[in-house]
């Protein structure tokens, strides 16, 4: 059973020659983040999500309209579709716009809990090989944390792992879920850390990992960062063990500039370095593939406030600013960054989840006056 499973996964994964994935690797990252773009107007497919998805992607679309950004957004639905297999999955239209397009702004989705849904969110990331999730966490002036000066990035492999999807009842009341890890993945993730930390001027990469206890697989993932770092030796490289990580992040987390890690990992770790700046409302992410890349706040969808125009939009805006320097429109995006936290620094028109009374329109409104 493990080892049907296990080839059923391959067969929906692409897997590259090793020298070809460098390469594409390194094509991924010629510009900021990610692939050049010819100039003009780009189209970007935008997803507006669940809950008070809609209302800060409207957000952003009135903002980067304010900043004449050179982009057309095409709006896709991503409401599941039932396929043949009975489970439901990501509307056809939603996938050729992606692939048309090859960049793309997510607003969060909601997954129902119960069989018969896959999360589509995972589902986006294997469709498109999304294989490295981007999440920088930086202290912002006028919101205090615990914590002044953070400044970390944390890089996730983003297809295998603990969320292969490879899982099955032995016997009943015995499950086993199986943790993928593969040299292709591994070499390509750890290739994308280091090519980030040289482009972006970070310092060091730290990968954490726990192979003294998973000797073989996070023993791979070790191994592969390990390869990768002799062939940046202007970069610094450490080694550290999960837990050793998560102590020292919260006791000081300017030890740490670029980690990188696998799947699950990631997932844990890069919440709480969200944390330590105030949370997920605050914080940008990016999904890159070998094809593609797809920019989205990965806070939820919070459907208590829906509607009511009390949603914070900085997450998903700073995702956009991602989206921009991935494609080559630096100026347009630190323009709309610093007018955000210029905002936020002043903090007149603060949303109720960092401590203000502003409606998602007034901080919307504040950030566009400061663009003009």
């Amino acid at each position: 059973m493990a080892v049907r499973l296990i080839k059923k996964f391959f067969n929906r994964i692409l897997i590259t020659d090793k020298n070809d994935s460098t390469t594409k690797v390194s094509a991924a990252l010629s510009n900021g983040l990610g692939r050049s773009y010819s100039s003009g107007i780009q189209k970007v497919t935008l997803i507006p999500g669940d809950g008070i998805g809609p209302e800060i992607s409207a957000a952003v679309q009135k903002i980067f309209e304010t900043a004449k950004v050179p982009i057309e957004w095409e709006t896709v639905d991503v409401t599941p579709v039932k396929g043949p297999d009975g489970k439901f999955g990501i509307p056809q239209a939603a996938i050729d716009s992606v692939n048309r397009n090859k960049i793309g702004l997510k607003g969060p989705l909601m997954t129902p809990v119960g069989k018969g849904h896959r999360s589509l969110n995972l589902a986006l990331r294997k469709e498109f090989n999304l294989y490295a999730n981007v999440r920088p966490c930086r202290s912002l002036d006028g919101y205090k944390t615990l914590y002044d000066d953070v400044d970390v990035v944390t890089i996730r492999e983003n297809t295998e792992g603990e969320y292969s999807g490879i899982e099955h009842e032995i016997v009943d009341g015995v499950v086993q879920s199986i943790k993928l890890i593969t040299e292709e993945a591994s070499s390509r993730v750890a290739e994308f850390a280091f090519q980030y930390a040289k482009q972006n001027g970070r310092k060091k990469v730290t990968v954490v990992h726990k192979a003294n206890i998973m000797r073989m697989s996070d023993g791979l993932f070790l191994r592969c960062c390990r390869e990768m770092a002799a062939k940046y030796p202007e970069v610094k490289f450490e080694e550290r063990y999960l837990d050793t990580v998560c102590l020292n992040m919260v006791q000081d987390p300017k030890k740490y500039d670029v980690l990188v890690m696998p799947n699950l990992y990631g997932d844990i770790l890069s919440d709480m370095c969200a944390g330590l700046v105030g949370g997920l409302g605050l914080t940008p992410s990016g999904n890159i593939g070998l094809n593609g890349a797809l920019f989205e706040s990965v806070h939820g969808t919070a459907p208590d406030i829906a509607g009511k125009d009390l949603a914070n939009p900085t997450a998903l805006l700073l995702s956009a600013c991602m989206m921009l320097r991935h494609m080559g429109l630096n100026e347009h995006a630190d323009k709309i960054q610093a007018a955000c936290f210029e905002t936020i620094k002043e903090s007149k028109y603060l949303t109720g989840d960092l401590g203000g009374k502003a409606k998602c329109s007034e901080f919307t409104n504040e950030i566009c006056a400061k663009i003009n």
